[in-house]
């Protein structure tokens, strides 16, 4: 399987100003020796084409793919109809940001601060997906949730909306033991959706499990490194890279 480091694994560093978007590419290519890249949306400084095109360039020219753009303030549902037409329009931008920068996937939130969904909320939310999966496949990428927060951390609410949404460019991206609701069971569950991963720290001890999960559902995207103490992060990442580097060559004998 291939592996990639979210760019999140860095706001440490970020927030002190010792790293931006393309020092992280240059350490993806050179300092990890990966191909390629999964950008959170907070690293990027603007939504104009000139920028996105220089991001672009960064890319292309380190022979990486962009695997993931994960976006942040761009979720589907609030309660407040003008915060969900402000974030619906974010979420154009990076939609048209991940067709400039070439991403496979792109993560765009459910939304929702309650593990409950009332029915505005689900209606709305497969609106939204059906409209973002069909340009997604004219443009030959996908997009969905993560379990992150709220309404996404209960695998049946995934199940739910995978199934009314019933597209081929739609999925999640899987981030392993991040469930509010059925947490033994939930990454079993929802593994066939996925279409991208985030495997913590704290998962560390089971990365062999997590990939014969993966083997098991067929999964064909990457394995995504996410850091989060915002300490040491160069050394942190480097050591939970490692070891699911080790787990799979250990899984490939």
């Amino acid at each position: 399987m291939n592996i990639c480091i979210a760019s999140y694994s860095f706001h440490g560093l970020l927030k002190e100003e010792k790293i931006d978007v393309f020092g992280y590419l240059e350490s993806v290519k050179y300092r990890y020796h990966l191909n390629a890249a999964d950008i959170w949306n907070g690293m990027l400084v603007s939504m104009e084409d000139d920028y996105l095109k220089k991001v672009r360039q960064a890319l292309d020219e380190r022979g990486l793919c962009l695997a993931n753009l994960c976006v942040d303030g761009a979720h589907l549902w609030e309660p407040d109809a003008e915060t969900r037409e402000q974030n619906y329009r974010n979420a154009l931008a990076h939609l048209h940001a991940a067709e400039v920068l070439g991403a496979r996937t792109v993560r765009i939130d459910m939304g929702g601060r309650d593990t409950e969904m009332t029915e505005e909320q689900f209606e709305y939310t497969v609106k939204r997906y059906q409209e973002y999966t069909r340009r997604a496949q004219e443009n030959g990428y996908m997009v969905g949730p993560e379990n992150h927060w709220g309404a996404s951390r209960v695998p049946t609410n995934i199940q739910k909306v995978y199934d009314a949404v019933d597209s081929p460019a739609f999925g999640i991206l899987l981030h392993f033991e991040n469930w509010d609701v059925d947490a033994q069971n939930g990454d079993q569950i929802c593994a066939p959706y996925a279409f991208h991963t985030h495997l913590a720290a704290w998962v560390e001890p089971r990365y062999e499990e997590k990939l014969n999960m993966l083997a098991d559902a067929g999964y064909k995207g990457y394995l995504g490194v996410e850091h989060h103490s915002a300490q040491n992060e160069y050394v942190q990442v480097a050591w939970q890279l490692a070891s699911l580097q080790r787990t799979v060559a250990l899984q490939a004998r």
